[in-house]
């Protein structure tokens, strides 16, 4: 990867092409199970949306991506797939994109039909089904690095299958490309029968992982269930509680032990924030004192757990001194969070100044692009020489 601009978005979304399941999938096995965008009536007119063995998925339109719409208010979702913007799907003109926003690569996590609280052929299907949907994403996501090195795709695994499996998969996604594995943090929330992420039943993936070099993500509420069903279509709610949920889960990662065994193994706290991190970890702290903790196995503090091994990321937020000391200023990854409502494009370099225009130039190569060439284990060669966007210093 070359670094022209200074800036790495570790958490942006890759919108699949229409028939990036069709043609991947067996009709003669699984007919018209496979994952496809249907027209279908919706309150009163008829509109595109993906369809998952059978079931609606995305209410708001067929695919997430109002920062893509020319909408200011980021407010808009096409209805039709005609109407989605070639540079959320195509990866070959998402590049445009990526110049226009003066971004040099994006981590690619997942998008419609796949949400990390509802994954509909993972939650409601068989195994085999799964594993065939699981198998088709990767494959499609992983053409995508194909086209460009600026690319850095996630996986997803096939919870349903036996853990083997699942470990099989996460080599052969990662043999074609994948930089990292996105799961639940809360298997058993996601679906009843599964195993409790400290249960010992996931540590040859921990393991598997651990040997690859790649990092687990947990990407927002990351299947932690904090409304009641018949709150969960409503979107404001769901995305405050998606952005509040990964600090419960914090704690158990860092006092559970898991880290512990596994400590070359990296976790990712995605598209959640940071600020909310140095209350979290102080209270672990607190408590790893209070109760005498390495007495019973704990032996390093949860802070330094959380800096040996764990990252956090941040986009809207300010990055002061005492929240880069309690995190470290290495766990820090900068995201764009791009084709999302959230998203900073195409004023991602507004944002920046905003949030790190105090820090000084080092610093802030470390947290825009840096840590996640060490994190993804990405060769690059920097030359940040590109004009800097009006009004702004040149990063470098």
């Amino acid at each position: 990867m070359q670094i022209r601009f200074g800036a790495i978005s570790c958490d942006s979304h890759a919108q699949l092409s229409r028939d990036a399941f069709t043609t991947r999938m067996s009709p003669r096995k699984w007919g018209d199970r496979i994952p496809q965008v249907k027209v279908i009536p919706w309150e009163g007119r008829l509109v595109e949306r993906w369809v998952v063995d059978g079931k609606v998925v995305g209410p708001r339109g067929v695919s997430n991506c109002p920062a893509a719409m020319g909408d200011p208010l980021k407010k808009t979702f096409p209805q039709r797939w005609e109407e989605v913007p070639k540079i959320v799907y195509d990866p070959h003109e998402r590049l445009r994109a990526l110049d226009r926003d003066r971004i040099d690569g994006e981590v690619l996590f997942f998008n419609d039909p796949i949400d990390s609280a509802t994954l509909p052929f993972q939650v409601n299907s068989d195994g085999g089904y799964e594993l065939a949907c699981v198998q088709a994403y990767n494959d499609a996501l992983a053409e995508w690095r194909r086209v460009s090195e600026r690319y850095l795709p996630i996986a997803i695994v096939p919870y349903l299958s036996d853990i083997t499996v699942i470990c099989k998969e996460v080599e052969r996604a990662v043999g074609k490309g994948h930089r990292g594995v996105a799961m639940a943090a809360e298997p058993s929330m996601a679906r009843p029968g599964l195993k409790h992420f400290n249960d010992h039943y996931w540590d040859p993936l921990w393991s598997t992982c651990q040997s690859l070099g790649v990092p687990i993500h947990w990407h927002a509420h990351a299947n932690i269930k904090l409304l009641p069903e018949y709150l969960v279509d409503d979107l404001v709610l769901r995305r405050t509680a998606a952005f509040s949920a990964q600090p419960q889960f914090v704690p158990n990662l860092v006092l559970s032990g898991i880290a512990e065994r596994f400590p070359r193994l990296n976790w990712v706290c995605a598209e959640s924030g940071m600020t909310w991190l140095k209350q979290v970890l102080e209270l672990c702290d607190h408590v790893w004192e209070r109760y005498h903790l390495w007495t019973e196995g704990l032996i390093t503090r949860p802070t330094e757990v959380f800096q040996r091994q764990v990252y956090a990321h941040f986009w809207y937020e300010k990055v002061e001194e005492p929240v880069g000391h309690v995190l470290g200023i290495d766990n820090i990854l900068w995201i764009s969070d791009y084709p999302h409502g959230t998203s900073t494009f195409p004023h991602s370099w507004t944002v920046i100044e905003n949030t790190t225009g105090h820090m000084s130039p080092e610093c802030r190569e470390r947290l825009l692009y840096q840590n996640a060439l060490r994190l993804y284990r990405i060769q690059a060669a920097v030359d940040c020489g590109m004009p800097a966007p009006a009004g702004l210093e040149r990063v470098a």
